[in-house]
């Protein structure tokens, strides 16, 4: 499952659970370049609840659209990652140091408020 919601005019809040096929993913990275469509200087809370690999079918859809993908992160200064596994927080900070202009902070899922407030800082 891989929720989008727009948060106000610069936020967008995603939630993944569970693996995603390749129509999922489909579905998942449309909602996620229309949700973003107008948003400048932006802000994302990235909360993955259980996370599993995606089907390769998935990892190729998104591989298809990375030049996209690239463009649409663009629109992002600061992502927050709520997770409770270390080596997504570790793995989301790393990502963060790979793409220019976005800063990725990694914080477990009860951290919520303090992810809100960094976003807002």
């Amino acid at each position: 499952m891989f929720k989008v919601k727009k948060i106000g005019p610069d936020r967008l809040d995603i939630e993944l659970s569970g693996e995603l096929n390749t129509e999922e993913m489909k579905v998942a990275l449309d909602e996620l370049s229309d949700k973003s469509q107008d948003i400048e200087n932006g802000k994302m809370l990235y909360e993955i609840i259980d996370f599993h690999l995606p089907s390769l079918g998935a990892i190729a859809v998104e591989f298809s659209r990375f030049p996209a993908m690239f463009g649409l992160i663009r629109k992002f200064d600061r992502a927050a990652i709520l997770t409770d596994k270390t080596w997504l927080k570790k793995a989301s900070e790393f990502e963060g140091h790979l793409i220019p202009g976005l800063e990725i902070k990694a914080f477990a899922r009860d951290q919520k408020v303090e992810a809100e407030a960094w976003l807002s800082s």
